[in-house]
């Protein structure tokens, strides 16, 4: 019988697996595909503003998407070779990610912080409450740096945009502190 998966595997710099160990303080979860100065840029302003190393976290399991495949992992993790410590999940929604690591903060831009409280992801908006209130429950925090939207305006997070029994879930960057007009799926076009 096969061992299951771990939940969560931190990768050293070779690439090989290495104990989870202590849980980080904060992760800026992604796909990377292809990681980029954004993330990276990202990961420092929010380290700077949290006092606490940032790691990074790709989940092998997307909401949206099908699983990543062993060498797609393989891949995307060894572009962090000299940029820092990488965790490797099966976590794709972050009510998951926090039930891995509680306590923790999670660095997010803009659009992920739109669609974390958007109801039609949990199934309405008491589904969303509940998904939310866990995130509380668990310590968690999500740091929002800006980011373009569809028209290409810089957007920051709105603490507006939920009710106050969630402000203190979210924790906003302001563009003086990020601000990095690239994304993964420009690049990918861009190469064609």
């Amino acid at each position: 019988m096969t061992p299951p998966h771990p939940p969560a595997a931190r990768l050293i710099i070779d690439g090989t697996d290495a104990p989870a160990g202590d849980p980080p303080a904060a992760l800026l979860p992604g796909s990377f595909n292809p990681l980029h100065h954004g993330h990276t840029a990202l990961a420092r302003a929010a380290a700077a503003r949290l006092g606490t190393a940032v790691h990074f976290e790709l989940s092998v399991a997307n909401v949206d998407k099908p699983d990543l495949p062993a060498d797609e992992v393989a891949r995307r993790a060894a572009q962090f070779a000299g940029v820092g410590p990488l965790w490797v999940t099966r976590a794709p929604t972050f009510a998951q990610k926090a039930a891995l690591f509680p306590g923790a903060a999670f660095v997010l831009g803009w659009d992920t912080a739109v669609r974390v409280i958007d109801p039609k992801y949990y199934g309405g908006a008491g589904g969303r409450d509940a998904a939310l209130r866990a995130l509380l429950e668990r310590g968690a925090r999500l740091v929002v740096g800006g980011r373009a939207d569809a028209g290409g305006a810089f957007r920051t997070w709105d603490p507006g945009a939920v009710t106050a029994e969630f402000a203190a879930l979210f924790v906003a960057l302001a563009e003086a502190d990020f601000r990095a007009d690239v994304s993964s799926t420009q690049l990918r076009a861009a190469s064609g």
